[in-house]
């Protein structure tokens, strides 16, 4: 049976040259109570014009036409995103071209001297056009929507930068400003002063003092060193130094970087690949050593970060509560990179991150 989902009656076009024919499977489908109007053409012009002016179900043509063949049609027809079911109704036709039709795409083909199969073939083709159908809009719909929450992380990520920024210079501006000050007052206090009780506390509060200095200028770094001014490499560099001297593991970076002159944003999303997969380490690896090389060779900018730490197992690499590798996944797609992690327990674990590189950032690099 034809799918309740399909437009009944079937709009049918039959290219076929023989009137006799054209009405006996007009007849058959008749008979068999499937509903459908045929149009009937029998040039190859006159079938492209069809096409082109009306919308079909279904196409039934005949192998060898005055002129040219089935596969004729097929091209015209086949060029359409989702073609209707085009089936061959032929006296004759050999083996070869039977398989090489279906090769090409055609739905299916039927003998004229057993025209009784014509309705089921049929409806058979049209239920697999009608899945293939909705499995292409599926597809789509998946598409647009992966494309949508690309935008969204893009947009996302890109605020939450923009805050950082925003928030490391009102620390420096504000808080570091007052803090300078107060620096001053309570060193005016400890020189003028003779009272050695206060002396003690003037002392006191400059050392706790330092200590707030101390911090807001590491909150500074961590929401957006300025050192990442001075380049990726440099800022990388930076990263690493900092790393080692919190965790004390031992960590080497080796660059081969051409392009000097990298967009900001993939600079970025670099540098926080890199902070990201260093944190990791840090709270997860129980790493003795960490390796991490920096090359835009072959128009890809690639940054790769290994340790030899106790590794992971291929489940907690796919779990779904990954947020951080999900963010860094994410975090890639938005300057049209991918990240790459591999892993195994007791081996280590490298996070790559590449990223194909515009060709204007190319060409900045042929005239440097």
């Amino acid at each position: 049976m034809v799918p309740a989902e399909t437009e009944l009656p079937l709009r049918i076009l039959h290219l076929e040259d023989s009137l006799a024919d054209h009405r006996l499977a007009t007849l058959t489908l008749r008979q068999s109570g499937l509903p459908a109007t045929l149009e009937q053409v029998d040039t190859l012009s006159a079938f492209s014009a069809a096409v082109a002016d009306t919308v079909f179900d279904v196409i039934l043509a005949d192998f060898q036409l005055a002129g040219f063949t089935a596969f004729d049609a097929w091209q015209i027809i086949s060029a359409a995103p989702l073609a209707p079911p085009f089936i061959l109704l032929s006296g004759a036709i050999g083996e070869a071209a039977a398989v090489d039709a279906i090769r090409l795409g055609m739905a299916d083909y039927v003998l004229k001297d057993q025209m009784f199969r014509l309705p089921h073939v049929i409806s058979r083709a049209c239920e697999v056009h009608r899945t293939r159908a909705q499995s292409a809009h599926v597809a789509l719909e998946l598409a647009r929507s992966q494309q949508t929450l690309a935008l969204l992380a893009g947009h996302l990520q890109d605020s939450i930068e923009k805050e950082r920024a925003s928030i490391a210079r009102e620390i420096h501006d504000d808080i570091g400003s007052a803090l300078t000050a107060i620096r001053f007052d309570l060193a005016w206090i400890e020189r003028h002063c003779t009272q050695s009780d206060m002396v003690r506390h003037a002392q006191a509060a400059t050392k706790m003092l330092q200590h707030a200095l101390g911090a807001s200028q590491r909150i500074m770094k961590d929401l957006r060193p300025p050192v990442l001014d001075q380049g990726l490499a440099s800022a990388v560099q930076w990263l690493v130094k900092d790393f080692e001297q919190r965790t004390g593991v031992k960590a080497s970076v080796h660059t081969n970087l051409r392009i000097a002159d990298l967009p900001a944003q993939l600079q970025l999303v670099a540098y926080r690949t890199t902070q990201e997969a260093l944190t990791n380490i840090s709270k997860h690896a129980a790493a003795a050593t960490v390796r991490i090389e920096l090359s835009d060779g072959e128009g890809v900018l690639t940054v790769e970060v290994s340790d030899d730490g106790r590794g992971m197992s291929e489940g907690a690499l796919s779990k779904h509560q990954s947020f951080g590798l999900a963010g860094l996944k994410e975090r890639a797609k938005t300057v049209g990179g991918w990240l790459d992690i591999s892993s195994r327990v007791g081996q280590g674990t490298s996070v790559i991150l590449s990223v194909p590189l515009a060709p204007s950032a190319l060409a900045g690099d042929a005239s440097s």
